[in-house]
């Protein structure tokens, strides 16, 4: 069973925001408070492409094609988790946490397992595939010290 000790960090994340949490108290009164917040500016994919997708000749007479256009929404969603493993990088290097519990969408875990420097993997010490961006703090506190019991 983890436990949420005090200074333990808590990543709160889906495809396009993020919470990075810090526990001042205990596992019985969790006390989470932010650290960071993280959000990606990503407008939906009509906004961000340039053209209709483009058609392609078959080999009949008059015949056509589409060709599948690429989804820069779904594309920005990706590369999110990249950014959130770089940034958790950067403050395990510092030396900021030493204990770090992952709470995000199953696919953005997923990625973020993917992209992870090893440094920040050796102090992971949970991960609860749940998406919790849209929670209030202390509903987040209760689900946390829940899933670890």
């Amino acid at each position: 069973m983890t436990k949420l000790k005090q200074n333990t960090w808590v990543l709160v994340a889906d495809s396009e925001k993020a919470l990075l949490l810090e526990n001042a108290t205990d596992h019985a009164n969790p006390y989470l408070k932010v650290v960071r917040k993280k959000e990606q500016d990503n407008p939906s994919d009509l906004a961000q492409s340039a053209n209709r997708p483009g058609r392609m000749n078959d080999s009949g007479p008059g015949q056509k094609s589409a060709l599948d256009d690429t989804d820069w929404h779904e594309l920005a969603k990706d590369r999110f988790a990249s950014e959130l493993a770089d940034l958790l990088y950067g403050h395990a290097h510092k030396g900021n946490f030493d204990d770090i519990i992952l709470v995000a969408a199953p696919a953005v875990l997923g990625e973020l397992r993917n992209q992870m420097h090893q440094e920040v993997s050796d102090k992971v010490v949970a991960e609860i595939p749940k998406t919790l961006t849209n929670h209030p703090l202390n509903e987040i506190e209760d689900i946390v010290k829940a899933e670890l019991a």
